[in-house]
């Protein structure tokens, strides 16, 4: 276990692609990262089943494969697991100090990849159908759904920006909004409007997901009339948004108002020196695997850097 006066070189919190990432760029830098795997190991992709969007697989991998060999290869070059999750840390003075579990340590640079959780609705089946039909990313899954019939729920402009997306292989996508409204932009409405393909139900709750193995429908409940009935589909796809993975941090990193890490422009560098942040847990833009892992790469070199000049210094 690392002390104040025998610190780690960088400890990574989180293993999603921007973790095991960065994990794998600094074990080659002879910084023996020290990762901490969290409350997911492996991230968002350990719940996906087919992965086909990520380069250098053209028939495609599952999710827990895939993070597999990102952490074997991290692992190769002498990256350290440990399957606490960070708990706290404090920056008020270098070398910055953790608890993770019932560990704490302490660390020259820190990389913080935990990552964020697709909020869903607490439904009885919801989780267990979880790469089975129900899913939180039509940009990832979308392409397994080409002509059948799928629902999106949510009423802002991420649940109108996948249903749109969603019309380019469904046959035909229901959104359920809750209110008598959307809370999405007014172009984003428009294309909803629009589109033929798009059916809006609304004041439309989702009472459970059905099927055993596999989606085969939804009980929806009209919450004005408390008509209910059962839509036949195959897929349901979750737009309520995420919450990042960030409460330990937020004491002292600057975030937004949702609480994703807020990162220096073209850097993923955060207001503390040797602090960076990557992947989901400072992007609510993008979201996805590739993008995760290049600023995991991002910030493993800036870790690098940034030890080096203060070595130096």
């Amino acid at each position: 276990m690392s002390t104040v006066d025998n610190p780690e070189k960088v400890v990574i919190f989180g293993t999603g692609p921007a973790g095991l990432t960065a994990a794998i760029y600094c074990a080659r830098a002879d910084m023996e990262p020290l990762v901490y795997e969290g409350l997911q190991p492996g991230g968002q992709l350990t719940i996906t089943t087919d992965v086909d969007n990520y380069p250098g697989f053209p028939d495609g991998v599952m999710g827990p494969e895939l993070m597999e060999m990102f952490k074997g290869q991290a692992t190769r070059f002498g990256t350290r697991f440990s399957f606490e999750a960070v708990e706290s840390v404090d920056l008020d003075s270098w070398p910055y100090h953790y608890k993770a579990g019932g560990e704490e340590g302490w660390a020259q640079t820190i990389i913080i990849a935990s990552g964020a959780s697709a909020k869903y609705l607490g439904l009885e089946n919801e989780i267990r159908l979880q790469g089975f039909g129900v899913s939180a990313c039509a940009t990832c899954d979308g392409f397994f759904y080409k002509d059948q019939v799928v629902a999106v729920v949510g009423g802002g402009d991420s649940a109108a920006e996948e249903a749109t997306f969603l019309t380019k292989f469904a046959s035909k996508v229901y959104l359920l909004v809750r209110r008598g409204e959307m809370r999405a932009s007014k172009i984003m409405q428009h294309r909803v409007e629009n589109n033929e393909k798009v059916e809006v139900l609304w004041n439309t709750e989702v009472l459970d997901v059905l099927g055993e193995d596999a989606v085969t429908g939804i009980r929806i409940v009209n919450n004005k009339t408390n008509e209910e009935q059962d839509l036949e589909l195959t897929g349901f796809f979750l737009a309520i948004g995420h919450t990042p993975n960030s409460s330990a941090f937020t004491k002292w990193l600057e975030t937004d108002e949702t609480g994703y890490i807020i990162t220096q422009a073209d850097s993923t560098a955060t207001d503390f020196p040797g602090v960076f942040a990557c992947g989901d847990v400072q992007d609510h833009v993008y979201r996805q695997a590739i993008t995760a892992a290049g600023s995991g790469c991002m910030s493993a070199l800036e870790a690098e850097r940034w030890l080096e000049e203060k070595q130096h210094s």
